[in-house]
């Protein structure tokens, strides 16, 4: 049997486990309260993804963590730049770092391979030897146990080069795409003792985000209708309970996530890059408004937006307004204001360590 079919018995054998179990956990409490913090109180993690994806990537992140509200991050680590921003990073022994775990390569001109090889995952490689381009790709042509070797040579990697992964999280949501991978993926939380962002608490933010595609091509069909009742995001279905189960295992849970930061601009044909900023520094202030008491983490990707980014991507104008909305005293004012508490994943982990 191999190591991945080993590891999967002893999950299903901590699930079997777990009907006893979780008729015991507290009810009607917030994953933040279960975690100590007050009854009612709204508990942030603003986070910066795709740290090691480049040079910009590297330096945005550092000026959001070490400047702004940012409080945690992750890296990608079959990136060229992984290795130099986790080498800086030990120069600042408290920075929050987890793992933006990597299954796809999603630009067409900058690429990246898996660490495992193609020997080894073979399902995970397309045409030009990268990681395939969509996250449909990866669904069709790899299989779980592909899946579990890579990410582990993700984690094995962080952890030869001295970093200890405060978390681990999906890029592009990738692992939540089928129920073998997303397993996969709570596994090796389980065996490393990293926590995973998984969203199992009230998921309003998380729910909204999803929808709104739905919303949109209602709208645009004529169909929509204020207040219409919209299904469960095929995502979500379930997920509160996989969250008790996650927690019961020993791993803190979030009660919702956000991460749509980066569709968001002027309803305008054009605007400048301090509009955007503007812009996203206000509809940052409402979502942290609508979000409910509990832990939410808030995803944001920041990267200064040079010549050389632009040549890869087209996101760079959203990324430099990320960043400036978190060095943006304006929005750390309004924090304070409003009584939120950030967090990191360290924290929080510490904190489910000390709960029964």
């Amino acid at each position: 049997m191999h190591l991945y079919g080993k590891s999967k018995v002893v999950l299903a054998l901590w699930f079997s486990t777990l009907s006893v179990s979780l008729a015991q956990t507290e009810s009607g409490k917030t994953y933040a309260e279960k975690l100590g913090y007050p009854q009612g109180k709204k508990v942030v993690i603003f986070h910066v993804d795709d740290a090691g994806m480049s040079y910009e990537s590297n330096h945005g992140t550092f000026q959001a963590m070490d400047k702004g509200v940012a409080s945690s991050c992750s890296v990608m680590m079959p990136c060229p730049w992984a290795g130099t921003f986790l080498q800086t990073s030990k120069e600042k022994p408290a920075m929050d770092i987890g793992l933006h775990l990597v299954l796809t390569s999603e630009w067409k001109t900058y690429r990246w391979e898996p660490l495992a090889g193609p020997l080894l995952v073979p399902g995970l490689i397309d045409p030009e030897g990268s990681f395939w381009p969509s996250v449909a790709q990866v669904v069709e042509h790899a299989n779980a146990e592909e899946v579990y070797i890579e990410l582990k040579a993700q984690i094995d990697r962080a952890l030869n080069l001295g970093i200890s992964p405060t978390h681990l999280d999906s890029h592009m949501g990738t692992l939540f795409a089928s129920p073998e991978f997303l397993e996969t993926y709570i596994r090796l939380g389980l065996e490393y003792q990293i926590p995973v962002m998984f969203p199992g608490g009230n998921n309003k933010l998380i729910t909204a985000d999803l929808q709104e595609p739905v919303i949109n091509q209602l709208k645009k069909e004529g169909k929509y209708q204020d207040g219409m009742t919209l299904p469960t995001p095929d995502l979500l279905i379930g997920a509160q309970d996989m969250g008790k189960k996650i927690w019961e295992l020993g791993l803190p849970v979030l009660d919702d996530l956000h991460k749509n930061s980066g569709d968001w601009r002027p309803d305008k044909e054009s605007f400048t890059q301090q509009e955007l900023t503007q812009y996203k520094i206000g509809k940052f202030k409402e979502i942290l408004t609508q979000m409910e008491p509990g832990l939410a983490m808030i995803i944001v990707h920041c990267s200064e937006n040079t010549e050389n980014f632009q040549r890869f991507s087209g996101s760079g104008k959203s990324r430099q307004a990320d960043l400036e909305a978190m060095l943006s005293t304006d929005l750390k004012h309004f924090i304070e204001d409003e009584g939120i508490v950030l967090t990191t994943w360290r924290e929080v982990m510490e904190r489910r360590r000390n709960r029964k």
